[in-house]
C-alpha cells in the first residue's frame, strides 16, 4: 500500500527507546497550564509511532503532514457517520483523526504485522480507540454494516484487473446511502515518486480515468485534487493525490 512500501524487517531493524516515566526534576520552570498535561505524559510514557509512521518521521517528516491531512479530510467528509470501515490502515497510527468524528471505526489491513502494531498501542481507557483487524478484500466482503468507508493509498496498489473485486468487497457492506472515499497518487505524480513506491504502484490513474472507475460503482462521484497538504478543486493534470467522494451505490 501507497507509503506501505518499506519491509517489516526493515522497520524492525531501528533501534527503539523504553517509554520515558521519569518525573520532572525538583525545580523545572514549566508553565501552570502545561504541568497536569506534562504529568499525564510522564505517567503514560510517550505516544509511540507506528511501523510506518516512525519509517516516514525517519525518512522524510513532511510526509507525515500530508498523511494527516488527508485522513482529517475523510474526518470531515464522513463527519457523523454512525460506524465507518477503514480499508488499509497500515499501522493505523493516523486513523485516530476519523474516530474524532464518527460513532464507531473498523479499520482492516491483509498485513498481520501492522495489525498487530496498531493494536499493541491502544489501551482500554485511550479515548480514540477503534477496532482493528486483518482481512483481505480480494476474498471477500468484511462482515458488519457501514454508512461510511474510506481507503487511502491502497487502491494503486491492486492489480488492474481486480480493482473491481475489490471495491465491490470493499463496498458490499456499506449502506444505500453510505459515503464511501478513496485516495490514491495521480499518474501524473509518478514521474517524481521514489524507485520504492514506484514498485508497488501498479495502478496509479489520470484523474478523469479514477472517476469512471468510481462511476461504474456509484451514481455521484465528486473529485478533489491534493498538492501536499492542500485539498483542491484545481486543474486535474496538475494534481499529485486525487480524492474521489463517492455516494449513491448502484446495486
Amino acid at each position: 500500500m501507497a507509503d506501505k512500501t518499506p519491509s517489516i524487517s526493515y522497520i524492525n531493524t531501528m533501534p527503539s527507546k523504553p517509554k520515558s516515566k521519569s518525573k520532572s526534576k525538583p525545580g523545572t520552570k514549566r508553565e501552570r497550564q502545561y504541568r497536569e498535561k506534562a504529568q499525564l505524559v510522564e505517567q503514560r510514557g510517550n505516544q509511540r509511532l507506528g511501523i510506518m509512521t516512525s519509517w516516514a518521521y525517519w525518512e522524510d517528516p513532511k510526509r507525515l503532514a500530508f498523511t494527516f491531512a488527508r485522513y482529517k479530510f475523510v474526518a470531515k467528509m464522513l463527519s457523523g457517520c454512525r460506524h465507518v470501515l477503514e480499508v488499509g490502515c497500515g499501522d493505523g497510527f493516523v486513523s485516530r483523526v476519523v474516530v474524532q468524528e464518527v460513532g464507531a471505526l473498523t479499520a482492516v489491513d491483509f498485513d498481520q504485522g501492522f495489525v498487530d502494531d496498531a493494536n499493541s498501542r491502544m489501551s482500554r481507557d485511550d479515548p480514540w480507540s477503534f477496532t482493528c483487524k486483518q482481512h483481505d478484500m480480494l476474498e471477500g466482503p468484511v462482515a458488519g454494516e457501514f454508512d461510511g468507508a474510506y481507503s487511502l493509498d491502497v487502491l494503486e496498489h491492486i492489480a488492474p484487473d481486480k480493482e473491481n473485486i475489490f471495491l465491490k468487497n470493499m463496498i458490499a457492506p456499506v449502506t444505500t446511502h453510505g459515503v464511501v472515499i478513496i485516495g490514491m497518487p495521480s499518474l501524473q505524480s509518478q514521474e517524481y515518486a521514489s524507485p520504492q513506491s514506484k514498485e508497488g504502484h501498479v495502478n496509479c490513474k489520470d484523474q478523469r480515468d479514477f472517476k469512471k472507475l468510481m462511476q461504474r460503482h456509484f451514481h455521484n462521484v465528486f473529485m478533489f485534487s491534493m498538492n501536499d497538504e492542500v485539498v483542491h478543486t484545481g486543474y486535474h493534470a496538475m494534481s499529485h493525490y486525487n480524492l474521489a467522494l463517492c455516494c449513491g451505490k448502484k446495486r
